[in-house]
């Protein structure tokens, strides 16, 4: 009884183990979950960076913009849109993701990099891309929502 009871136990906890340290978004559990809808008006002094590939610009926090606010950038494929929590450790004041040289993005707590593309460059982000949102250009305007 007392054998099986270990078993049961030890099931459940690394079962939890698993479940805890992820989601399906493959961040992890203590990545705050927000709603974003954000709208961006490409013909705005403020977002003319987004008009050529590469250019991006940062999106400030708040109510639908996330935590730490967002990065938006003009990839080759289209706009993607990047949450500013870094999505391999638990936030702080210094995990906030920035862009570095104009050509890959930053965790400044730990030194995590990945391309704009979202691809992890080494082995710090544990192999998790940056969280990205919806990001939809009709006509002039980019519009990135997710609930």
């Amino acid at each position: 009884m007392i054998k099986k009871n270990i078993n049961l136990f030890l099931f459940f906890l690394i079962f939890s183990l698993f479940t805890h340290c992820t989601n399906g978004d493959k961040t992890i559990s203590c990545f705050p979950n927000t709603s974003i809808n954000v709208a961006l008006d490409l013909g705005l002094p403020s977002n003319q960076n987004l008009a050529s590939i590469n250019g991006y610009v940062y999106v400030p926090a708040g109510p639908l913009s996330g935590t730490r606010g967002l990065i938006v950038i003009n990839t080759s494929q289209g706009f993607v849109a990047y949450d500013r929590n870094a999505p391999h450790i638990c936030p702080s004041e210094s995990s906030t993701l920035e862009v570095v040289d104009d050509f890959y993005i930053l965790c400044p707590d730990d030194g995590a990099q990945w391309l704009f593309n979202g691809q992890p460059i080494g082995d710090k982000a544990a192999g998790r891309p940056p969280k990205s949102y919806p990001a939809q250009l009709i006509g002039n305007m980019v519009y990135i929502n997710y609930n």
